[in-house]
C-alpha cells in the first residue's frame, strides 16, 4: 500500500530550494522589490519600529532592509531557505528564523509586516484566511502591513494542490533543471479585497507594481488591523 504524502502542499519550496542550492545556484534573483523601501519611506517606518518579513525566501528583500539598519525578523517555512540566508549573510544570521505562519504564533507584535509573493502560494481559503489572520494578530495598534501577490487585478486561476512536489522541468540560468512543483492561486482585486475585509484588515492603499526580473506584475496592498 502506498504511503500517504502528509507534507503541506505549500511547503514544496523546501524541496525546490534544496535542488537548486545543491546545483550551486539560487532560485530567485538578488534584486530587491522596490515597493518595500518605498512603503517604509512613505509611512515613516523607522529603526525603532519592530519589523517582520513572512516568506523571506533566499533573502532578496531581507538583505536590503537589514543593510539599512532596520530591526527585521525575517522568516520562512523552508529550513533550507533560512539556512541559505544565514550562509549568505552571516552578519545578519540572528535575524533569520524558520516559521510556518499558519500554525505558529509569536509572542511579540510588529509595527511593520511585509510578505512579498507569498500568499499566491496558498490555494485553500482556510490557509489564505490563516495567513491574513496571522498578520492581523501580530500587528501593533498603529502597525501597517505590505502584502504583494502575483496578478494583474483581473485574471484568476488556481493550481491543483495534489500536484505539489511533482517534478517539473524549469529553465534556470542558462540550463534546465528538474524541480518540485509548487502551488499557485492568483486572484482578482475583487477577491483580494473581500479576503482582506473578511479577516478584518483595513485597506489603506493598493496598486500594481513589479519585482523584476522575477515578477512582471504584482498586486500590492498596504493594510492595518
Amino acid at each position: 500500500m502506498m504511503k500517504k504524502d502528509t507534507r503541506k502542499y505549500y511547503a514544496a519550496y523546501e524541496e525546490r530550494y534544496k535542488t537548486v542550492h545543491s546545483n550551486g545556484v539560487s532560485w530567485s534573483s538578488d534584486v530587491s522589490t522596490p515597493i518595500v523601501m518605498e512603503v517604509i519611506d512613505k509611512y515613516k517606518i523607522n529603526r525603532q519600529h519592530r519589523m517582520l518579513e513572512i516568506g523571506c525566501g533566499e533573502g532578496r528583500d531581507s538583505k536590503t532592509v537589514l543593510e539599512y539598519g532596520f530591526p527585521l525578523m525575517a522568516t520562512d517555512i523552508s529550513e533550507e531557505a533560512i539556512a541559505y540566508c544565514k550562509q549568505q549573510m552571516p552578519r545578519y544570521e540572528k535575524h533569520f528564523s524558520v516559521l510556518d505562519c499558519l500554525s505558529a504564533r509569536l509572542e511579540e507584535k510588529f509595527d511593520f509586516i511585509f510578505a512579498i509573493a507569498v500568499v499566491h502560494m496558498l490555494v485553500l481559503d482556510e490557509d489564505r484566511n490563516g495567513f491574513y489572520q496571522f498578520i492581523r494578530n501580530h500587528l501593533t495598534e498603529r502597525g501597517t502591513a505590505l502584502i504583494c501577490t502575483m496578478g494583474d487585478g483581473e485574471f484568476e486561476m488556481q493550481s491543483d494542490i495534489s500536484t505539489a512536489f511533482t517534478l517539473q522541468e524549469r529553465t534556470l540560468g542558462s540550463g534546465k533543471i528538474m524541480v518540485a512543483g509548487t502551488s499557485c492561486r492568483i486572484v482578482s482585486w475583487n477577491t483580494f479585497e473581500k479576503e482582506l475585509s473578511r479577516n478584518a484588515l483595513t485597506l489603506i492603499e493598493k496598486g500594481i507594481t513589479s519585482a523584476l526580473p522575477d515578477f512582471d506584475s504584482l498586486m500590492y496592498v498596504v493594510v492595518k488591523a
